[in-house]
């Protein structure tokens, strides 16, 4: 049976982040930081799609024949990740009136194993990173970066240069989220789940034999932000080992020590001085 160990920290409270654990799943959802006074936050749609999300990856179990003898002693088969999450998202909008395009919005990434096969769906930059017996698979969705970095004139440049995280970094950040949300599941932008089911079936995927995988790293951008920008690790396995040697706790405190060498953001631009941080170590055994 794997092992799974979970780490959270606040950026500012309360957390937005959420990690959903079940027996054979993980998943980790990044809820999108309001940059306006709203009711119905980042936070709270991700902890609602991920209590709609849990009802789904359990069903599994619930519905299984009991292992036996013969060819068809467990004829079950495991909900498609995507059709489960699209369902998920379907759940929440329909239940509290979310309309596309002005809906709060999160980012999902899902591992699930079973006992032939370990499978990844992620949608938006919370990254998965498995371990097999041949390397590390970064399993990631790079197109909402794709977008940032075509954008030669927004926050980050002001923060090089000295301005720090104050009130016209907030406005300069709003008009940048405003311009970017327009890309927000459209051909040619970026998917992420919000209001609109079909965006699920836009998520990267990936899967491996369940024998040749011995870990898995499951992250939000707050914690993935010490390999791919900050010098907090030099690469994923640099950070798989810390998080062995210590505790994935121990990973959340070196990343943040990297934002604090750096309070105003001068050398890493970033949205925020400190985001949400969250990850899953996955350890499956040998004789898994």
């Amino acid at each position: 049976m794997p092992t799974v160990e979970v780490a959270e920290q606040a950026g500012t409270e309360p957390s937005e982040d959420v990690v959903l654990t079940l027996p054979n799943a993980v998943a980790v959802l990044d809820g999108a930081t309001s940059l306006r006074p709203t009711e119905r936050t980042g936070g709270w749609y991700a902890t609602e799609l991920a209590a709609a999300l849990r009802r789904r990856l359990e069903l599994r179990s619930r519905l299984a024949p009991s292992p036996g003898p013969g060819p068809h002693a467990d004829s079950g088969a495991d909900p498609d990740l995507a059709d489960s999450l699209a369902s998920a998202i379907d759940e929440v909008s329909t239940t509290h009136g979310l309309r596309p395009g002005s809906s709060p919005s999160t980012t999902v990434s899902i591992l699930r194993w079973d006992e032939r096969t370990v499978e990844a769906l992620v949608l938006a930059d919370s990254p998965i990173v498995v371990f097999t017996d041949s390397g590390t698979d970064a399993v990631t969705d790079d197109r909402l970066h794709a977008l940032r970095t075509t954008d030669n004139g927004d926050y980050r440049q002001r923060l090089r240069g000295g301005g720090g995280f104050d009130e016209r970094h907030h406005d300069e950040l709003r008009a940048a989220v405003d311009a970017t949300g327009r890309w927000r599941n459209v051909e040619g932008g970026f998917w992420v789940a919000e209001a609109d089911p079909a965006a699920a079936h836009r998520a990267i995927r990936r899967s491996w034999p369940r024998s040749e995988v011995r870990s898995a790293l499951l992250a939000s951008d707050g914690v993935s932000c010490g390999v791919d920008q900050y010098d907090s690790y030099r690469d994923w396995r640099e950070l798989l080992v810390h998080a062995r040697a210590e505790s994935a706790r121990a990973v959340l405190e070196r990343v943040r020590a990297s934002e604090h060498a750096d309070p105003d953001g001068s050398r890493w631009p970033r949205p925020k001085r400190h985001d949400d941080q969250a990850l899953a170590v996955v350890e499956f055994a040998p004789d898994d």
